[in-house]
């Protein structure tokens, strides 16, 4: 009696099929279609699984044709309903059916699969994977000091090493890297992703991919993406507790008892995602419920603490679920899109406290980009504390609040409007206000001469913006803290005043300055 085997994907890219016929000798090895057309869509994707699989099978061609075995390619074409149906098991039956077909025996290593084919009737061969102790060959390019390794085709390979904020870029050899080399590298973290708890793929698009591995974060780029094969691994250097910070007893007890909006803010780097998880361990301790959203997960937090990716690549879909959980406490790293503020908003106006991560050159960058996403009002309530962290320490803290005051630098008690203070958290010192100025939220700094200069000449420029409507070449001068002086051709005054003075009116109420207009001069 003839001996004949079916090989699936899965016992293809596990790479057990060499060995298999090796040992065997069937008289027939059956791939179906639909292998076949699975593995050339996955590396048409830039997936390595794809690619992988197709070097298999060349591989089993050569054996096939040196033991004299009959190596045939059956069974019916996937089509698009097939397809749409591949996740609730549409392609493998159409593999048990070629088994079924000719009689042979299906060689698996998906166990749902065995034991489909077994509930069938089909001879059916279950080979799980073995887990392999590989050592990854990228680790050995890391020291204790080592914050990251590049390395890139055709180029020496480099690692930034240091500690937090003062790291420096050195090659780590002077051969530079191959193709083949990078490959090989690319296949062991495959292989370790695929057997490891801890290890997540956080990201899979068409020459790029992004791996999460323990301490470990992997990204991946391949061409057309990139200029040519690029590997860069990222591990997070020490673990700190808040303690080991040094804060102050009045930044502890803020934190404790006050802030629920917290941004973290520094350049790449600096420390940051350090702090955030010593400050998500920190509110663990205290009892809190604590939950992180990350993409990739890379905080090292307590066991207790679960990590929370975009659920179908959606952190809005994440956040629903989150609200039901109903955490004390969000960590999110880290904010970059728009949809990212906005779930940090929902969830902190929902009453989670909310723990954000960002990337900034100082503290007020990072304040900035919240403001043209929320609404004045709002500011407060969804971030009340900035921490800017530096070379692994903590540079700056504001502390945001809102009022209704005249905005410093004005002085008529009918231009007082709600404004949001920005104070330095240890001193109290007053230094921004965000305020409304002709309809436009804008930054002021509060110092001295600057906070003059910077009224006055924002006022010129809102001010030119209207009446060079009627005149473009009005003359505009500020003739104290809230007048200014405005000459203009005489033909358009009569347009500036409007009827009764209602047009002058609403362009003072409009710009909370007073207007005084003139004809200029021959």
């Amino acid at each position: 009696m003839q001996h004949k085997i079916v090989v699936d994907t899965s016992i293809i890219i596990d790479r057990k099929v060499p060995e298999l016929i090796e040992k065997e000798k069937p008289e027939e090895l059956f791939v179906p279609y639909v292998v076949l057309d699975e593995l050339q869509a996955q590396a048409s994707k830039g997936r390595d699984e794809g690619y992988l699989g197709l070097d298999e099978l060349k591989e089993v061609r050569k054996i096939c044709d040196r033991l004299q075995i009959k190596l045939i390619f059956e069974g019916e074409r996937p089509s698009m309903e097939d397809i749409k149906l591949s996740s609730s098991g549409r392609l493998d039956a159409l593999i048990r059916d070629v088994a079924k077909k000719n009689d042979a025996t299906l060689i698996t290593a998906d166990y749902v699969q065995a034991l489909v084919g077994e509930a069938e009737g089909v001879k059916t061969r279950y080979i799980p994977k073995k887990p392999k102790r590989r050592k990854l060959g990228f680790k050995r390019f890391f020291t204790k000091d080592t914050m990251s390794i590049h390395l890139k085709q055709g180029a020496p390979p480099l690692a930034k090493r240091g500690e937090p904020g003062k790291f420096n870029l050195v090659k780590i050899r002077n051969k530079p890297a191959t193709e083949r080399e990078l490959k090989r590298l690319i296949r062991q973290i495959n292989d370790v992703t695929r057997r490891k708890e801890n290890a997540f793929v956080e990201v899979d698009e068409p020459g790029a991919t992004v791996i999460q591995m323990g301490e470990y974060r992997i990204a991946v780029a391949k061409p057309p993406f990139s200029d040519k094969l690029e590997i860069t691994v990222v591990r997070a250097l020490v673990k700190l507790q808040l303690q080991d910070y040094r804060l102050s007893e009045k930044l502890m007890d803020r934190l404790k008892t006050r802030a629920e909006g917290v941004l973290i803010a520094g350049p790449p780097g600096s420390g940051k995602t350090t702090f955030a998880s010593s400050l998500a361990n920190f509110y663990s301790s205290l009892g809190k419920v604590t939950k992180t959203l990350e993409s990739p997960r890379d905080l090292q937090v307590d066991p207790e603490i679960t990590r929370y990716a975009p659920l179908d690549g959606d952190f809005a879909k994440t956040a629903g679920i989150l609200l039901l959980v109903r955490p004390d406490y969000t960590i999110f790293d880290e904010l970059r899109e728009n949809e990212n503020f906005k779930v940090f908003a929902d969830m902190r106006l929902a009453g989670v406290g909310m723990v954000g991560v960002m990337h900034a050159a100082d503290a007020m960058d990072a304040v900035k980009r919240f403001i043209t996403r929320a609404e004045l009002g709002l500011i407060p309530s969804i971030m009340d504390t900035v921490i800017f962290i530096k070379y692994g320490e903590i540079e700056k803290i504001y502390e945001l609040a809102l009022t209704v005051k005249v905005p410093t630098g004005m002085v008529e008690e009918d231009l007082a409007r709600p404004l949001v203070e920005i104070r330095d958290f240890e001193t109290g010192e007053l230094e921004y206000e965000v305020y409304i100025f002709g309809q436009e939220k804008v930054v002021v700094p509060i110092t001295e001469e600057e906070e003059v200069s910077s009224v006055e000449d924002l006022a010129v420029q809102r001010i030119s913006q209207i009446i060079n409507k009627y005149d473009r070449g009005a003359k505009i001068e500020l003739v104290g803290k809230n007048r200014a002086l405005v000459k203009v051709d005489h033909k358009v005054i009569p347009k500036i005043i409007g009827k009764n003075g209602k047009n002058i009116s609403r362009i003072e109420d409009k710009l909370g300055i007073h207007i005084d207009v003139e004809p200029k001069s021959k």
